[in-house]
This record gives C-alpha cells, structure tokens and sequence, in this order.
C-alpha cells in the first residue's frame, strides 16, 4: 500500500513525497479512507505509530474540496490534553499545508500564556487546535465559535478524560452542530473510552494498531536494584560511564523532577526539567533545545512527554517507575523510534521491585536486573 492509493491531495502526495513519506503506517492505512469517507473512527494505537497524520491527511484534504468559513467560525476542532502537543499538532497541521492551492490556516489555542493574541489570531480560522480549558474561556469571551465545526477530533483522549476533563469535554461537544463528523484517537482502550466512544461516535470505524514485538525489541532494556538515597549519585555516575550524549529521563512527580534537575546541575551536568508548573515558555525553550540536540538532559513527568517526539533518541531512564504498565511502554517507547536502536534504564528499589514483576509481566518481556549497589557490576551495555 502506498499514499497514492489513498484519495489524497494530489499537492498533500507531492509533499509527502518531498518529505520522503512513501508508506503509510498500519493506523494511517486504515483511517485516512474512512476519515474521507465521513465515517466516525475509534481509533487505538501507540504512540509514536503515525497517528496525527491519519486525521491531518484527510481532513486537510477535505478542506481543499470545500469553500472554508470564514471569520472566527472554525471547521476543525482538534482538542488535546497539554500545550505541547497542541504545538506539536499544530506544526504538522502546517507542515502538509504550506502548498496547498486552497489556504488553510490553523491556530493552536492554550493556557499558560495571554489570551489576547490567541483571540486575535482566530479571525479566519480553518483549524481550531485547543486544551478543554483554554477553549471554554474563550467561547466565554465570545472570541470563537463552535456552530460551524464539521470534524471533531479528541487526540490522545485517554489522557484527556484520565486528567478529569470530563465536565469540560461534556460542556464543548454540547455547544458542537449535532451533525458532525467525530475522530477519537488513544493509545489505550480503558472504561472511559469505551463510555465515550459509546455516547459521542455513530457507527465507527474502531482501528485497532496492536503493539508487536518488534517495537520493544528495538529497545534494549536493563534495570538496576538501587536504594532510594542512592539513586541520584548512579544516575549520574551512569550518564558519565555510558557518555549519554542526549538522555530523557522521567520522574513521577514534580517534586522529584526538579530535585534531579538541581542535583544535576550542581554536578555541572546540562540539565532542564519540564512538567505543568513550568510556564509555557520555560517549557517550549527546553523542548526546543532538546529537539535541536543543545540541552543533554530533559527531565519529564509523564504527561509531558507526551510532546515529546524525536527518532534518534538514544537513551531514556526511569528514575522512578510508572503506576501504570502502560505508561511503561510509552516511557521507554520514547527511544527505538522510527527503526532506530535504542536504550531503556530503570533504576528499581527493593520497595518497587514486586511492581516491576508485574510491568514485565504485561509488557510480555523479562528485563535483566542488576544489583546497582554491586561494586563488580557492569553497566551492561556495550560501550
């Protein structure tokens, strides 16, 4: 299967073949038809598995055959969970429009920075990329409307509704035209998204992307039996020993994040942390520079690095485990993208070593363990 079998934009191939986008992914596959076929679609993937461009494709391509609205009366109503990934959708959403014969503009809308600019923006808004809250402050200010949205798209909806954007969600798809097209994407199935699935899509396309084998066999894993009031001493005796060029590591909480940073940069190692008490510009420059490979150390709470997408990282480590097994796989998911080798570190406490048992058990794979506190131990990776 190729693009060009998929009813694109003739411009939109063009590009993705300047682009080098020859294949589709299994999701882009599967949804780009039924997205241009007006139907609903569920559709549930990992994260890193192509999934913005399955809605962005089609839905660019369909404004190209329609006339657009005008003034502040979007088309497209894109709603996700942080500014981040509202940047980052906004940015592909310009990526594949910069040529297209019929103008689309998209504005991403959030909190965390002044309104007024984002309310002088919508004038001529095609595309509406919006966080739940900083939406409704601006449907309350009268600044933008929702009577003429034709496509709904919740993108990372299980975190959406995981962050308590229940009621938010409730009030925005209450004021949407009741004819409309809806497109949830997530990257897990959970209650939640089966309830709203059932109550907001009519007869969907439900797409399915299981996680094969290969996409954690890329990754090299290994853990280390370390005590709490030793790990910031080994995390960093690692990163010197494995001479980590560029390393993501996350914490759980945003105490614990800044704590590391701090360690860290007493240790003379370039170090930021990102997480939701950063202001909004404090955490686009971090991103930005560890994008652009000029800050070594990003440290990240979990629903941050949901924006954070690069193909060649090389290292991630978990300074602290996850609740959730899910949230496991989608940590070390960070690195081993796009086909590339990467490298996942756990540093695991005698308290976290039962909860460790059960996210091998559901991951389906066994992690070598070391003890981190052994003086003859290696580091077992080749360096």
């Amino acid at each position: 299967m190729s693009f060009s079998s998929l009813a694109l934009s003739p411009v939109l191939l063009k590009t993705l073949l300047n682009q080098n986008f020859t294949t589709p992914t299994p999701i882009q596959d599967a949804a780009i038809p039924a997205i241009l076929n007006h139907k609903d679609v569920l559709g549930i993937a990992k994260t890193g598995s192509g999934k913005t461009a399955s809605y962005v494709l089609p839905i660019l391509t369909k404004l190209q055959q329609g006339s657009g609205q005008k003034n502040r009366h979007a088309n497209i109503l894109v709603l996700l969970p942080t500014r981040e990934l509202a940047e980052q959708v906004k940015t592909v959403f310009h990526a594949f429009s910069k040529t297209l014969p019929v103008p689309v503009k998209t504005v991403a809308v959030y909190g965390g920075v002044s309104i007024n600019p984002q309310m002088m923006a919508l004038q001529g808004v095609n595309i509406l990329v919006a966080t739940p809250g900083r939406l409704l402050e601006l449907i309350d200010s009268n600044a933008v409307s929702l009577a003429s949205i034709e496509t709904l798209v919740l993108d990372e909806a299980d975190k959406l509704l995981n962050l308590g954007f229940k009621d938010e969600l409730n009030r925005i798809i209450s004021l949407l035209p009741e004819k409309r097209q809806n497109i949830l994407f997530s990257a897990t199935l959970n209650p939640d998204i089966e309830n709203i699935h059932q109550i907001l899509l009519q007869e969907p396309v439900v797409i399915k992307i299981e996680s094969t084998a290969d996409s954690v066999d890329l990754i090299s894993q290994i853990a280390y039996i370390v005590s709490e009031e030793k790990k910031g001493p080994f995390l960093r005796h690692l990163i010197n020993h494995l001479e980590m060029k560029q390393v993501l590591i996350f914490a759980s909480s945003v105490h614990v994040a800044d704590a590391i940073v701090n360690k860290l940069r007493k240790n003379n190692f370039d170090a930021r942390a990102i997480h939701s008490k950063k202001s909004q510009g404090a955490r686009t420059e971090a991103l930005q520079l560890f994008r652009a490979g000029k800050l070594r150390i990003l440290v990240a709470t979990d629903l941050m690095a949901r924006g954070i997408d690069i193909s060649d990282l090389p290292f991630v480590i978990n300074y602290e485990l996850p609740r959730s097994p899910k949230d496991y796989v989608h940590r070390i998911g960070r690195t081993g993208r796009a086909d590339q080798f990467g490298q996942a570190i756990s540093l695991v406490s005698q308290n976290e070593l039962h909860h460790f048992e059960v996210i091998q058990k559901k991951m389906g794979k066994q992690v070598n363990l070391v003890d981190g506190e052994n003086p003859e131990f290696n580091f077992g990776f080749r360096v």
